[in-house]
């Protein structure tokens, strides 16, 4: 093992572990007990949500963080959980519903308003645990305006590209997997892999391995960007606009998704898109579908002031005030968002949002033992491109594979998980 190597693993170690980047944003009230809401969204994106949850009459408390699985974790141990967590993990969400942690969110919103693929069950007789409160849209590609890029594979040096988040590194490269599998083998196959449907080792199929061996190409263009890439954040520097906007050199492109606007920040309206599907790795197809992902709020308590607040944030009216509030997404039917000549980016994002097919994030579907083992796969992956050695495709998703395998032993404790993942319009 080279001492560089020895670096990059450091690097990707440290990646994995770093947590607890927290902000902490309080609402006073001294009438009753709050309602305590964990969340990802800091920053200004917690004083909107906050302002949202202010106009709906019930006394909260918020707490925002960019590691909250791991805030989660170390609160639900503590046996001190939030009345309401608000996440894009569904696979870990299933499991604490499976744990019998989670309530029912029974008749406190309308499901006719929320369609697939955002419907967590599979039959109208079965509990709901989840609703999804804000919605984005993936298989798209930034660019800045005026700079639309060919519709052909870009080479490594045009892509902004950072594995960097707090407590969840790696995801960034989990969704250029996700969309390489979507848009190649299409919506059917990637249900089953993200599932882990049938007797199939889906991690060491033809579909995957040959997406992730089209990734890693892309990857070994360039040892030291796939250096950077691996030792970058995803947001960008911490007084920056996001990676889009952050000057480095020669990016012109980032594969992210609609979530990056809030990153842009002031540069939101020089920031354009386009479907992913002909920018990727051998591409030059036609989409196939678009990944999308939620955040989905829980229950953890059954206290009355929890589920009318689940009920007002769930309901069309809350959701409307929500994404004009704020500029974000709703998964609800009723929202309307978007006019096409005032918002071209906001539009096109609502319109990809609304129509099918769409196929949720896969890695956000995944028991979180599958999920982290394929955070690591992606982030081991690129530090061995960068050090100059095999990346041995073979081998890590022989490793991932065995995770899905111990996972699916457990299949009887899965009972709230996802049913379904994609859309079938």
């Amino acid at each position: 093992m080279t001492r560089r190597f020895r670096t990059l693993v450091f690097a990707m170690v440290m990646l994995l572990l770093t947590a607890f980047g927290m902000v902490v944003v309080w609402a006073q009230h001294d009438d009753e007990e709050p309602v305590t809401i964990l969340g990802t969204w800091t920053a200004k994106q917690a004083e909107q949500f906050e302002t949202l949850l202010h106009g709906f009459g019930v006394p909260f408390r918020y707490q925002g963080t960019a590691a909250q699985r791991d805030v989660l974790l170390s609160k639900v141990q503590s046996g001190e959980p939030p009345d309401i967590v608000i996440m894009p993990g569904l696979g870990e969400l299933a499991e604490y519903a499976d744990q019998e942690l989670l309530k029912p969110l029974n008749r406190l919103y309308e499901p006719q308003e929320y369609g697939a693929p955002w419907k967590s069950t599979g039959s109208p007789s079965e509990d709901v645990y989840w609703v999804p409160v804000k919605a984005d849209l993936k298989s798209i590609v930034w660019y800045r305006e005026g700079h639309r890029p060919a519709e052909e594979p870009a080479p490594l040096g045009s892509w902004c590209i950072g594995m960097g988040d707090d407590g969840a590194s790696g995801w960034p490269g989990t969704d250029w997997i996700e969309d390489l599998v979507l848009q190649r083998a299409g919506p059917d196959v990637y249900e089953k892999w993200a599932l882990g449907t049938g007797e199939v080792q889906w991690w060491r199929s033809d579909p995957v391995r040959t997406a992730w061996k089209a990734w890693t190409e892309l990857l070994r263009q360039d040892e030291d960007a796939a250096e950077d890439a691996l030792l970058t954040d995803h947001r960008g520097t911490p007084d920056g606009n996001g990676l889009l906007f952050d000057g480095r050199d020669g990016c012109t492109l980032e594969h992210q998704g609609s979530f990056a606007l809030s990153f842009y920040k002031d540069d939101a309206r020089h920031a354009d898109l386009v479907d992913s599907a002909p920018l990727l790795p051998g591409g030059g197809g036609e989409v196939r579908a678009h990944e999308v992902t939620g955040d989905f709020a829980a229950l953890f308590s059954d206290r009355p002031q929890a589920r009318e607040l689940i009920r007002r944030l769930a309901s069309a009216e809350g959701q409307q005030k929500w994404a004009d509030l704020a500029d974000v997404f709703s998964a609800n039917r009723r929202v309307e968002q978007g006019e096409p000549q005032d918002d071209a980016v906001e539009y096109k994002i609502a319109q990809r949002l609304g129509e099918g097919p769409r196929c949720l994030d896969a890695s956000d579907v995944m028991a979180p033992a599958v999920r982290g083992a394929f955070y690591e796969a992606v982030l081991l992956t690129i530090a061995r491109v960068a050090d100059g050695q095999d990346p041995d495709i073979e081998g890590v998703l022989h490793d991932v594979q065995r995770m899905q395998d111990a996972q699916s032993a457990r299949g009887a404790d899965n009972r709230a998980a996802p049913k379904t993942v994609c859309s079938k319009q």
